[in-house]
């Protein structure tokens, strides 16, 4: 496309040729490459503008141009002057296209109007005199450029005196440049989602899409292909129903919009509170919010309207409204699951299904809730829990046998022994209650059970009663008890009406059964402090 200095020497030659050398509209064509079609419309605008050869000597290049065509403000002579400051606002509505734009204006000026490849032209010179940030086509509620400014606010403790810097965050909407700031104490991840957050409650609605730049708090790989980002980031906009697509990495095109606006947040915002001292965040925050109201209100030099109308019109009825419940923020970290099935996140154990052991799980966790994916399946949902060291489990990820083991709380077991008989409920409550964790105590207990299934429950209670007896109501000298037989000899051995243990060895008529006995069964030590020992003569009865 020659250039516009190119332009002006072509249409003067045009117009020697034709008033001094008289030739035809297809040798001027030949002669200066030009259409003839491009050789017939220059000619008649010279005619209609009253323009000849030679040419006037203060005529130059840009006086020739503004008698010719469209100047800053009018139309060439004879047509119907368009609204393209209009125009240009209406291109930003969704299905909106110059034909549409052109059409509708040959409709209002029947006579005058510009033809359509003329419409264009003049559209295109209006849109390149404004400023570049401008230039660019957005479409309504599709894009939102979010940046921090380079500048940032003092911030004085109170209490210490001490001064904090804060950051400013800045939103711009692209189709009408309505725009948000607010301060945060950080660029991290928490402060980034927050202020998204804030910035979607502003505007009352969410847009298409969202434009940030490749800060790490939002993009975990930059790519100008590929781009990655943040899980947290991701998961707020998925809950949001918008999309990231970074701004390319070295290309501050990309995100003009909102440096254009961090200009203006630095210069009608920023400027203005430089003389003023903030002891809260929320102290600055209320004053940015006062001077943006302002700013969006401020007049177009060159549009009609402001940003806050702009916004009204042309943003706000095209972008999604706000989804019922807020985004809860929410971190994510991989984890590999135990293999006693539980995952941990800061010192507390939350459980999967038992099957997942040994494999990688993506998990996300936020102020309430601790959520288990594989393969983008959620798999696990949990209360959150600040208890270190403890656990969250629940019964439906446990295998089969674990199930039954958990179902058996130190009530059911108590009972359980009750029914079996006195004897058996001591040995249960000493288990529970002498064991350095309890889960130790369920354990033994439930190898009780399995002891009352294969030798009969009374069977069992006389042998927790001669454990008791001997101060060693453990399983496995209840067990040796009963492998032993020595429950069925009740004359061994006296319960006192206390219910303390005493030794066969201070029991009246100990002696009455003889030293033959003694010798085959057991001996008693009279040094001990009343327990029972194996005799040396046999195979130690006791483990």
């Amino acid at each position: 496309m020659p250039t516009k200095r190119k332009a002006m020497r072509q249409i003067k030659e045009v117009l020697r040729l034709k008033f001094d050398a008289k030739l035809s509209h297809e040798r001027i064509a030949a002669a200066t490459g030009l259409s003839k079609g491009a050789v017939t419309s220059y000619l008649k605008r010279a005619v209609e503008a009253g323009i000849g050869w030679p040419l006037v000597p203060l005529l130059d290049d840009a006086a020739l141009e503004a008698r010719l065509f469209l100047t800053a403000g009018g139309p060439a002579a004879g047509h119907a002057a368009p609204d393209f400051a209009r125009i240009h606002q209406e291109l930003k509505r969704k299905g909106v296209t110059l034909q549409l734009l052109w059409e509708e204006y040959s409709a209002a000026h029947t006579e005058g109007a510009y033809r359509y490849s003329q419409f264009c032209l003049h559209y295109g010179r209006f849109r390149n005199r404004l400023k570049r940030s401008m230039r660019q086509v957005h479409r309504a509620g599709e894009k939102l450029f979010l940046d921090y400014s380079g500048k940032t606010v003092p911030i004085i403790d109170a209490a210490t005196g001490e001064l904090r810097t804060a950051q400013i965050f800045v939103a711009v909407l692209g189709a009408s440049n309505y725009t948000y700031a607010e301060a945060s104490w950080t660029q991290s991840l928490p402060d980034w989602i927050g202020s998204h957050l804030h910035t979607f409650e502003f505007i009352g609605a969410v847009p298409a899409l969202l434009v940030p730049d490749n800060l790490k708090s939002a993009i975990k790989r930059a790519c100008r292909y590929e781009p990655e980002a943040t899980s947290t980031y991701a998961d707020m906009a998925r809950h949001y129903g918008t999309a990231i697509l970074p701004a390319r990495p070295f290309h501050p095109r990309d995100k003009a919009a909102v440096e254009a606006g961090v200009l203006l947040v630095q210069r009608w915002i920023l400027a203005r509170l430089r003389n003023r001292q903030f002891f809260t965040l929320a102290e600055l925050n209320a004053a940015i919010r006062e001077l943006l109201i302002d700013l969006n209100n401020r007049p177009f030099k060159k549009l009609q309207g402001s940003r806050a109308s702009a916004f009204a019109s042309i943003d706000r009825p095209a972008m999604a409204p706000l989804p019922a419940t807020r985004y809860e923020y929410a971190e994510w970290k991989a984890a590999i699951v135990n293999i006693d099935y539980h995952v941990e996140i800061d010192g507390h154990y939350y459980s999967v299904p038992h099957s997942l052991v040994r494999l990688k799980l993506d998990v996300s966790y936020s102020a309430t809730t601790v959520e288990c994916f594989f393969k983008g399946k959620r798999v696990a949902a949990h209360a959150r829990s600040h208890r270190r060291g403890r656990h969250t489990t629940l019964a439906e990820h446990m295998p089969e046998s674990h199930r039954r083991h958990s179902e058996w709380s130190p009530g059911r077991l108590l009972n359980w022994a009750l029914g079996i008989g006195t004897g058996t409920r001591d040995v249960v409550k000493w288990q529970l209650e002498n064991r350095p964790h309890p889960e130790q105590g369920y354990r033994a207990c439930l190898g009780l059970l399995n002891l009352a299934k294969h030798y009969g429950p009374g069977r069992l209670e006389a042998a927790c009663r001669r454990a008791l007896a001997i101060g060693s109501p453990t399983r496995k000298r209840i067990k040796s008890i009963l492998d032993t037989k020595l429950d069925q000899h009740p004359e061994l051995f006296v319960t006192p009406i206390s219910g303390n243990p005493i030794s066969s060895a201070s029991a009246p008529h100990a002696n009455v059964r003889g030293a033959d006995f003694f010798r085959s069964v057991i001996t008693t030590n009279p040094t001990s402090t009343g327990e029972i020992e194996p005799c040396s003569s046999n195979p130690p009865l006791i483990h």
